[in-house]
């Protein structure tokens, strides 16, 4: 198997993990409150590393991948 297809299980991996830790840093931030506010920077935060970390290197090897063949 191509280790950059390898790679792609490892993306994911991460897009869980970062997901998972912006709902979790969301909800202990919510409780007992209202305000949107202040959860609204942990969201776009969130946002913005998802496409740096995980779907910029998956395009990059997408397009690497396309030229190989």
């Amino acid at each position: 198997m191509n280790n950059n297809v390898k790679s792609i299980g490892y993306f994911i991996i991460a897009s869980a993990i970062i997901w998972g830790l912006v709902i979790i840093f969301c909800s202990l931030k919510l409780k007992g409150t209202g305000c949107y506010d202040e959860i609204s920077n942990i969201l776009i935060f969130g946002f913005f590393a998802h496409l740096l970390f995980i779907w910029g290197p998956m395009v990059a090897m997408f397009k690497k991948l396309k030229k190989e063949k």
